[in-house]
């Protein structure tokens, strides 16, 4: 575990290492929030809890909150991380869309994957048609259904809610690094980290699926959890075969 963690401004959003250490790896998070919202500066308890955790540095990216600019923004943060070197992604509800579609974009697009991804609570479609979103509905105190709705609509602006890049649910999942994804059982979005992972396995995709009690125990345990798991996947280097 690494001791004292140093926090600057980079050129896509803060980035958080530890001091005095030699890094072998990078993570771009993605924040997020239940409103569909935040900024990277929410994020920094959460990056420099796993810099501390895995000895790697951890980038917290800006991007806008409309689509597809905050996927250009995604892409243009990740760049900035893979060219140091080996990199991971992690991103959160609305980050988590977003690292989804990146892993999408990129493996379509023929270019070298991440070590691997870890996805929470994330929002994979943005039809926002899933079971979950009524049977949670009142065990789920921390999303507004109507407040979702609303903010899906202006994020998604006029793209078509399938598009696989908005909603990866709704895509070609083959050739994906391998993904961790981290929910809570009483969450209203609960059904789209279920099918992202039925999916993923069904398309040969390692898949490492966390369910939680809600969302106090999710974040009293996910931590621990995602530092093992990038630390074991961004140590082997190992991705699944780009397959099509």
């Amino acid at each position: 575990m690494a001791g004292e963690i140093h926090v600057e401004e980079g050129p896509f959003g803060p980035e958080v290492r530890p001091e005095g250490a030699a890094v072998e790896q990078t993570v771009l998070y993605l924040h997020g929030d239940p409103r569909l919202a935040g900024t990277p500066q929410d994020a920094l308890p959460t990056a420099r809890a796993l810099a501390r955790h895995t000895g790697y540095a951890v980038v917290c990216a800006r991007y806008r909150l409309r689509f597809p600019e905050a996927l250009e923004d995604a892409y243009a943060a990740w760049e900035h991380c893979h060219g140091r070197g080996p990199a991971a992604v992690a991103g959160k509800r609305l980050g988590g869309a977003l690292a989804a579609g990146l892993l999408l974009r990129l493996r379509d697009e023929g270019a070298a994957p991440p070590s691997c991804a870890v996805l929470s609570s994330p929002v994979l479609d943005f039809t926002l048609d899933a079971s979950s979103l009524l049977l949670n509905a009142a065990a789920d105190r921390t999303v507004d259904a109507e407040a979702l709705t609303v903010r899906a609509a202006a994020y998604a602006g006029p793209t078509p809610r399938t598009h696989p890049l908005l909603s990866p649910l709704h895509g070609n999942l083959h050739g994906l690094p391998p993904i961790q994804l981290h929910a809570a059982g009483t969450e209203m979005l609960l059904d789209d980290t279920l099918s992202l992972a039925t999916r993923a396995a069904h398309s040969g995709v390692e898949v490492d699926m966390r369910i939680y009690e809600d969302s106090s125990a999710q974040g009293l345990r996910q931590l621990e959890a995602t530092a093992a798991f990038l630390r074991t996947w961004c140590s082997t280097g190992l991705v699944t075969p780009h397959r099509r």
